[in-house]
């Protein structure tokens, strides 16, 4: 039952940052994500790891809640077709989390697959350089939670690695290249 409460969380906290264009929305979108990663870290048995997402993750939403566009700006007016990528997006890793297994790893593989999938939607569809960089530090942390669906323990490298990137990517000055 947690990991499906952290799999859904994962999934909305990535669904907000698509939806979303001003700081505040994407900063509350990394961490409903983050808390979702970390709980299915938690899940998985690895108590460190998941505070080291969670550590990393909130580092990062409290650096995109100080810089950015401001306000909300939760589906601003052309946003449909992202709430319709919501959506799918979720059907889909839904799909094909139930198909490859049934079992523990099931709710893990449906939150790393519409956390990465949806994040990397927003990063190649995005103009904003603060979307942007939020779903690449949301995308680094799915992917440290996905090592842990190989066999064996990852050790707690990628983790680490993942909260460095995460918020890291946050303090990162970012220059928009104007072609017109």
């Amino acid at each position: 039952m947690i990991a499906a409460v952290a799999a859904f969380l994962g999934w909305l906290g990535v669904s907000i940052i698509v939806l979303a264009d001003g700081r505040r929305g994407l900063a509350v979108g990394l961490a409903v994500a983050t808390t979702g990663l970390a709980a299915i870290a938690w899940q998985e048995g690895d108590g460190v790891a998941a505070l080291i997402v969670m550590g990393g993750g909130a580092a990062a939403a409290v650096l995109r809640y100080r810089a950015g566009p401001g306000g909300w700006v939760v589906m601003p007016p052309g946003s449909t077709p992202r709430l319709i990528l919501c959506v799918a997006g979720g059907l889909v890793a839904l799909w094909f989390a139930a198909s490859v297994t049934i079992g523990p790893d099931g709710a893990t593989r449906f939150a790393v697959l519409s956390v990465v999938g949806l994040s990397g939607a927003r990063i190649v569809s995005s103009r904003e350089p603060s979307s942007v960089v939020t779903a690449v530090a949301t995308l680094a942390l799915a992917a440290a939670v996905a090592t842990r669906l190989g066999a064996g323990s990852p050790g707690l490298v990628p983790y680490v690695a993942a909260a460095l990137i995460a918020a890291g990517a946050l303090l990162l000055p970012v220059r928009v290249a104007d072609a017109f």
